[in-house]
This record gives structure tokens, C-alpha cells and sequence, in this order.
């Protein structure tokens, strides 16, 4: 079974169940979600002042959350997947601690959702999709005690891992909507500027996607 950990705000709690929607439609195996809600995180007391959602540090926690067993998928909440998700659990590395798609842009606009500053920095969107090696040797560091205790630059940019520890996966799974050209052969999409569920990014790039994806999780409720 795949692990799946889901950033998860109050504010556009929507945007979870969708994306957990959009993976079952096509996922080939089972998977497990966990919703990432910084209150339901026993021995985490998240005291970051920072940070543009409730996730922004928590989702390191995943290989604690696993026990420090085997592979999981950390994703940001703001995203549809259009394909079955097991395809990306088979490009994990053994080898590696962690596999990301390794963006390297400029982004087009200085704000995002909640207006909130949309700077760029190093490494930016990195962390947003994250297949984990959780038993690497190398991510037993990542204890509530020193993630409560980190700067987001350290965490978001890596650096308790040697780089060669960094695998590197296909940009299509982590499609940056409106940041790149639209693409609807993508495999995941991720609306980091804004999820359509929210009022300013309703008819943004790509957003009939997930209108598509939000009206087939609630087909048949008023039946």
C-alpha cells in the first residue's frame, strides 16, 4: 500500500478531498492518506510564525509519521493527479533519501493566494512533492524536536541531505500551473498560486480540471 501524506489547511480544506478524489480514480493499488493537520500530530508543537500554509514544516515529518519504515509520498494539498500514482512510487532510488522534481524558475507573479508574498528563493517548490525514503539512515534527523526547531531554509532547501542523496524525478510530477505552460499530459498538477476552490483562482490555468475532478467527489450526494 501507498502512503500518501496531504497537506491539509482549514482555509481550503476542499482542495484535500479532491486531490484524494483525483488519485483514487486512477490509482492501480491502494493507497492510505494522511491528512497533514498540525493538530491531529502528536509531540509536534508547530511554533513557526512563518509560512503561507499549515503544512509548511509539518510535511517533514513524514518518515516520523512512518516510523522511519519504508516509502511514502508527501504532496501538497493544491494539486490533481491525472494518472495512476503508483508510476511514481516505481521511480524510487534506494539509493536516494528523498526524490523530488528539481524546479529551477523564475516565478511570473510576486503574490499568491491569501496574499501572501510569492518570493523566489532557492530550490522554491522542491518540497512540494516529496517521495520519501523513510528508513534512510540520513532521515532519522527528522524529529519533531529539530524540524519545531529549523528555518524553512534549511528544510525546504535540503540541507540535512549530501546532495547526491537528492533524486531527481520527471517535472510532469509536479506541473506548476500558471508558473509553466498549461500541460494536460501532466501527472500531477499542482496549483501553487492559488487552488480554483478559492475565489481569485477560480478560472486560473488549468482550473476546469479540477472543477472537472470536484464535481465527480460530489456526483450523487443529492441523489
Amino acid at each position: 500500500m501507498l502512503k500518501i501524506v496531504v497537506g491539509f489547511d482549514q482555509r481550503e480544506s476542499i482542495a484535500y478531498h479532491v486531490f484524494c478524489q483525483s488519485v483514487i480514480e486512477h490509482a492501480s493499488g491502494p493507497v492510505s492518506f494522511i491528512p497533514l493537520a498540525s493538530q491531529t500530530i502528536s509531540g509536534y508543537d508547530e511554533n513557526h510564525k512563518d509560512g503561507s500554509n499549515d503544512f509548511i514544516y509539518s510535511r517533514f515529518l513524514t518518515p516520523y509519521l512512518n516510523n522511519f519504515e519504508g516509502w511514502a509520498l508527501y504532496v501538497d494539498g493544491d494539486m490533481i493527479c491525472l494518472s495512476d500514482i503508483y508510476e511514481l512510487l516505481s521511480l524510487k532510488d534506494e539509493s536516494k533519501a528523498v526524490m523530488v522534481v528539481k524546479h529551477n524558475y523564475q516565478t511570473v507573479t510576486t503574490k499568491k493566494y491569501f496574499g501572501n508574498k510569492n518570493e523566489n528563493y532557492p530550490r522554491k517548490n522542491w518540497s512540494s512533492v516529496i517521495l520519501w525514503n523513510c528508513k534512510h539512515q540520513s532521515n532519522k534527523v527528522l524529529t519533531p524536536e529539530l524540524i519545531e526547531n529549523s528555518t524553512g531554509a534549511f528544510l525546504h532547501r535540503f540541507k540535512w541531505l549530501d546532495d547526491n542523496l537528492i533524486g531527481e524525478i520527471d517535472k510532469s510530477w509536479n506541473w506548476l500551473a500558471t508558473e509553466y505552460p498549461d500541460n494536460y499530459e501532466a501527472n500531477l498538477v499542482h496549483y501553487t498560486l492559488g487552488t480554483p476552490c478559492l475565489k481569485d483562482y477560480k478560472d486560473a490555468n488549468m482550473s476546469d480540471i479540477w472543477h472537472y475532478t470536484f464535481n465527480k467527489a460530489i456526483e450523487g450526494m443529492d441523489g
